[in-house]
């Protein structure tokens, strides 16, 4: 069957669709949120790298405090409505931040305390979101889905920044931010209009949330192939945003590109993301899950390798894309042949357990690596800290090559 008519009979799961076009205006808002929120906090309210680090951690910090319950209680309800109340409230939480801003009661304590109650929602949707899409397509279009999704998020992050540095350069951050809240907005109202019937969630004659907890990180944990997969995650995790806050600093305050450049870096990624969207479900066809998987993980420190290596001159602006690029190359192509896997060998009881568990983790791992990179680049400078992220990324690649994740297959 050709590339062409398999993207055609994907495209007559009309409910699918639907789903896909919620995320794609999520995903360009929220593109363009990611942005603007490093640049009111460096730029308009003066953060030190520290600052800038724990206003990455606030969004993560509910995974780490709340995830593991999160997936228990998603696989306890329907999820289509936990879908649509969150993204409708997220909506209202970002529309607080321009008007903090118009106020002049805009800080830095009050808008970590936004990303934490942002966070918080957003934990709850993506249990959801993961554990839903298995109920719009057959188990044999998983990872073509996910690719879709990915090569959505890739384009969101290709344009999404570079509309976004434009936005604060015209219009200032706090405005900018107010298109996201519109983008959640739309997709809360698209995902209302899903009818596709979800399964009768039976109550056990006794509600343990502890049980429930312990039997998904059973599942994920004692799995032979999902156990070195979620520990490689959780590493690379940790990594990447160490490396993440280091960037941040390093081109916004010490070499001092402005928002507009430093956007079109993301956007160069993007592109690399686009290309890893595209490639990742054919390359996952012909070698297997496991060596697209393995070499993705190597591809993230070449990648974050070059950064420390930029100036301020125009090749080191080059250099600050090509990282970018070969980044979401690499995270994007790893992403839907993951996704995929991990959904297919899951029973549908336990999805939001898996989703919530690995995903909590995952996040987890932002918060402490965010605090540590702005650490690490106040104390020993932003080169330094992306450096000691590379020698980890490295690390956690090794472990993933010598494990049972080299042999999954679909």
């Amino acid at each position: 069957m050709s590339d062409r008519t398999e993207s055609t009979t994907l495209l007559h799961h009309k409910e699918f669709v639907r789903f896909w076009a919620a995320d794609t205006v999520s995903l360009a808002g929220t593109a363009v949120t990611t942005l603007a929120l490093r640049a009111v906090a460096v730029l308009t309210l003066g953060a030190s790298a520290t600052e800038a680090g724990l206003l990455e951690a606030a969004r993560w910090l509910p995974y780490l405090l709340f995830g593991l319950v999160a997936g228990a209680l998603v696989d306890r309800v329907r999820r289509r409505p936990v879908l649509v109340g969150t993204d409708v409230a997220r909506a209202a939480v970002l529309a607080l931040v321009p008007l903090a801003a118009f106020t002049g009661t805009l800080s830095m304590p009050l808008l970590i305390a936004l990303m934490v109650v942002f966070g918080t929602l957003s934990l709850f949707y993506d249990a959801a979101h993961q554990s839903f899409l298995p109920l719009l397509v057959p188990t044999e279009r998983l990872t073509e889905a996910n690719s879709r999704l990915e090569q959505t998020r890739a384009g969101a992050q290709a344009l999404g920044p570079l509309g976004a540095g434009a936005l604060v350069k015209l219009i200032g951050g706090p405005l900018a931010v107010l298109v996201d809240a519109v983008s959640y907005l739309v997709s809360g109202l698209l995902l209302a209009t899903l009818r596709t019937p979800e399964r009768p969630v039976e109550a056990p004659p006794k509600r343990d949330l502890r049980g429930e907890v312990r039997e998904g990180l059973r599942w994920v944990y004692g799995h032979e192939v999902l156990r070195p997969l979620a520990l490689g995650s959780h590493a690379w995790f940790l990594c990447t945003s160490i490396a993440g806050a280091a960037y941040t600093m390093l081109v916004l305050d010490e070499l001092r590109f402005d928002a507009f450049l430093y956007g079109v870096t993301f956007a160069v990624g993007g592109v690399g993301g686009l290309l890893g969207a595209s490639l990742s479900g054919r390359l996952g066809q012909r070698f297997g899950l496991g060596p697209v998987i393995v070499a993705a993980r190597w591809l993230t420190p070449v990648g974050f390798a070059l950064a420390p290596l930029a100036t301020s001159s125009t090749t080191g602006f080059v250099l600050l894309c090509a990282a970018q690029f070969v980044f979401l190359l690499s995270a994007i192509l790893d992403a839907p042949v993951e996704m995929a896997y991990r959904q297919s060998i899951t029973p549908d009881r336990l999805m939001g357990r898996m989703n919530g568990t690995t995903r909590s983790a995952n996040r987890s791992m932002i918060v402490f690596g965010s605090v540590i990179g702005g650490g690490l680049a106040d104390l020993l400078g932003n080169r330094a800290a992306l450096w000691i992220a590379v020698v980890g990324l490295v690390v956690a690649a090794l472990g993933i090559t010598f494990s049972a994740v080299r042999r999954a297959r679909m």
